[in-house]
C-alpha cells in the first residue's frame, strides 16, 4: 500500500500537483515510517511548495533513518540556502559530497555558500549592497526526478496551511528565548524537535491523530549546540539559545522587521546599573541625574508650613529612639497641637492640647 502511494506521489510531483504530493508522501509515511526515501521524497516537495523549514525537517528525519542518503543532504542543503542559513547549507552539501562525490552539483553550491558566507562576513566589499541583496541565484535541478528544486526566491516565503493544534507563546532574556506549546500529556518518544541555524522544527506525531508541525524561520539566529527543550505533563518547553544578545521584536522571522537592539549585559556583583537599550541619540547618565535630584532636594529652600514640615522631619529621622517617641506622644495626646522632643517631660503624664492664641480645643463628637 506504501508503495502504490509513493508511485501516485511520484506522478503528482511529476505532473507539478506539489501539495498533493506532499499529502500522498505523508499517506506513505504513516504506513511505513521507518522509510527514508519517502522523508527525502517529500522533502522535495516541500522544496517546491516553498516550505523549507518543512523541508529540513524531513530531510533531517531521513538523515536520521539513513545517514547515507545523499539526496537527503543535497535538499536539506538547499532549504538551508533559501532561508539564508549558508553555514548550515554548507555543512550538509559537503556531506552530501562525501557520499557522493561523482556528483559535481554539491561542489558548485559549496562555492555558492562560501560566497554567500563571505558577503555576511563583509568580505567582498567591492560589491554594492543592493546588487548582493537581489541577485538571483542560479538554479541546480534534481537529476533523480529532472525537476528544479531552486526557483528566484519570491518575496514572502508561503507556508502550508497547516491548522495549529497546539497555541504557543514565547518571552525571551538577554541570553535566550523560551517557548511554551500547551501540549498535555504528549509521550516523549512522540516529539522530535530539531535546531537550526535560524530554525526551529517541532513535530508533534500521536499514533491515530494528525502530526503537529511547527516549524518557525526564527527572527534572529540560534546556537543550536545550546538549545534544549523539556517534553512536562502539561507543556513543551523549548529553550532557544541566541547567538548573539539581540532584543528579538517578533518570534518569526520577517524581512520587513526593524533592526534589533543589542542588550548589554552587566557582570560581575559590583553595584553598576544594567545599561538598557534606548532610542534616544544620547545616553542619560541616571546615576549623575539621581545625585542631581538629592541634592536639589537637600538644598531646596521652603517657606511657610512647608518649611517647618520639612524641619520636623528632618529632627524626627535624625533622632533617636526616645526623642521619636516623645514627638509621637505629645502629638497625638495634644491633638497635634504639642511637639515635644523630651521623653522625661512626656512619658510620665498626658500631654494637654495647647491651642494657639485665640483658638480652643474642643473634642471631636463621632
Amino acid at each position: 500500500m506504501a508503495s502504490d502511494l509513493e508511485t501516485k506521489a511520484k506522478e503528482a510531483f511529476i505532473d507539478d500537483h506539489f501539495e498533493l504530493a506532499a499529502d500522498l508522501y505523508s499517506q506513505a509515511i504513516s504506513l511505513s515510517p521507518d522509510n527514508a526515501e519517502l522523508f527525502a521524497d517529500r522533502a522535495q516537495a516541500n522544496l517546491k511548495l516553498r516550505n523549507f523549514t518543512g523541508a529540513v525537517a524531513d530531510a533531517n528525519k531521513a538523515i536520521e533513518i539513513d545517514p547515507s542518503l545523499s539526496k537527503a543532504y543535497f535538499r536539506k542543503g538547499n532549504a538551508c540556502y533559501e532561508l539564508e542559513e549558508y553555514e548550515t547549507a554548507k555543512a550538509a552539501f559537503e556531506l552530501g559530497s562525501s557520499l557522493a562525490p561523482g556528483d559535481a552539483r554539491f561542489a558548485n553550491l559549496i562555492k555558492k555558500c562560501d560566497d554567500r558566507i563571505a558577503e555576511e562576513s563583509g568580505d567582498l566589499l567591492d560589491q554594492p549592497l543592493e546588487k548582493a541583496s537581489t541577485e538571483v541565484v542560479s538554479v541546480e535541478s534534481d537529476q533523480e526526478s529532472g525537476q528544479i528544486l531552486n526557483e528566484a526566491p519570491n518575496e514572502v516565503t508561503s507556508q502550508l496551511n497547516v491548522k495549529q493544534k497546539y497555541r504557543h507563546e514565547y518571552y525571551q532574556k538577554p541570553e535566550e528565548v523560551v517557548i511554551t506549546i500547551f501540549a498535555k500529556g504528549i509521550p516523549a518518544q512522540n516529539v522530535a524537535i530539531d535546531f537550526g541555524e535560524q530554525i526551529l522544527s517541532v513535530i508533534i506525531d500521536v499514533p491515530g491523530e494528525d502530526a503537529y508541525h511547527f516549524q518557525p524561520r526564527l527572527f534572529g539566529k540560534i546556537a543550536p549546540e545550546k538549545c534544549r527543550y523539556d517534553v512536562l505533563p502539561s507543556k513543551i518547553e523549548v529553550r532557544l539559545a541566541k547567538a548573539e544578545p539581540l532584543n528579538w521584536t517578533s518570534l518569526d522571522f520577517s524581512k520587513d522587521s526593524t533592526i534589533p537592539k543589542t542588550v548589554t549585559v552587566v557582570s560581575g556583583t559590583g553595584s553598576q546599573r544594567p545599561s538598557y537599550p534606548t532610542s534616544k541619540p544620547r545616553r542619560v547618565d541616571w546615576d549623575k541625574l539621581e545625585a542631581q535630584v538629592k541634592k536639589e532636594e537637600k538644598e531646596e529652600k521652603l517657606d511657610g508650613d512647608a518649611a517647618l514640615n520639612k524641619f520636623f522631619q528632618d529632627i524626627y529621622k535624625d533622632a533617636d529612639e526616645d526623642t521619636r517617641r516623645a514627638m509621637r506622644k505629645s502629638f497625638v495626646e495634644s491633638n497635634g497641637t504639642v511637639l515635644s522632643t523630651n521623653w522625661k517631660e512626656v512619658g510620665s503624664k498626658k500631654v494637654e492640647g495647647s491651642p494657639p492664641e485665640g483658638m480652643e480645643v474642643k473634642k471631636w463628637e463621632y
